[in-house]
């Protein structure tokens, strides 16, 4: 069926997932390695069966990964090739310029500061970017996309998305809290590292104390972070702080690991 779709002038949004879902075949949220390769082959095939030249993006593409066994694309990059109807993802990816804005829009949506965008703030979310944009929309249509990025993002499928499943609507490249993915710490770590850099015992971590805490990640973790980019881990963590000041459960989010 995927095949099929890879074959069509124009892609529907649902047509898009089970693309999506097909060649991410570990659910991992990301097509690599063999997944990558397969899913360039059968495009290739796809559009010389269906008589459809190859767009200027699609060209770029393959000459980007079509060599490269490591290479790993997310849901924004593929998104980026296929003719997909009135494409929403990039659309909403346009509204989000960088990380840094990313993880603001995260931290006014998440009301309730759960950890978590549920349904209704996840449409709220849509509908004020649509809003920002100008772009007309219809209630069912809003209802559609709500569900179509649940259903693409919730990885867990426990209705709602976390930080990490939110941010794969940033680019692979762009997406710093790929970064951080190995270093996540256990409940009981986290807490520990917590307590030990807030030094005033305030209860939240300021600007220095998240410097002094990344220094020393990045010494232990050289192979994942990098020192020279402490100032941008800096700028996208302190996003989501309440004026200056991270509490502990935002900062969870990037460093704890879920413990479900």
């Amino acid at each position: 069926m995927a095949e099929t779709h890879l074959q069509g002038v124009e892609i529907s949004a649902s047509q898009f997932l089970e693309i999506w879902r097909h060649y991410d075949t570990d659910g991992n949220g990301f097509i690599e390695g063999k997944e990558l390769q397969n899913f360039i082959q059968e495009l290739l095939q796809a559009r010389k069966k269906a008589g459809l030249e190859l767009s200027e993006d699609m060209k770029a593409f393959v000459e980007q990964y079509g060599q490269n066994s490591d290479a790993k694309i997310g849901i924004v990059e593929l998104a980026q090739i296929l003719p997909t109807e009135e494409n929403f993802l990039l659309f909403f990816r346009q509204q989000l310029k960088s990380s840094e804005e990313f993880m603001q829009t995260w931290r006014r949506y998440d009301t309730d500061h759960s950890g978590f965008i549920e349904t209704d703030e996840l449409k709220s979310f849509l509908k004020d970017l649509l809003k920002k944009a100008n772009k007309p929309y219809e209630e069912i249509k809003l209802e559609e996309y709500t569900q179509i990025m649940l259903r693409m993002f919730d990885s867990n499928n426990d209705g709602k998305l976390g930080l990490t499943e939110m941010a794969r609507l940033l680019p692979v490249h762009e997406n710093f809290l790929l970064k951080f993915q190995e270093v996540k710490m256990c409940n009981k770590e986290f807490n520990r590292a917590f307590e030990l850099y807030d030094k005033d015992g305030s209860g939240y971590i300021d600007d220095n104390e998240l410097d002094a805490l990344l220094k020393d990640l990045c010494e232990k973790n050289k192979k994942d972070l990098d020192v020279n980019s402490i100032p941008t881990y800096k700028k996208n963590i302190m996003a989501l702080s309440d004026g200056g000041k991270l509490y502990r459960t935002e900062l969870a989010l990037v460093l704890c690991a879920d413990e479900n």
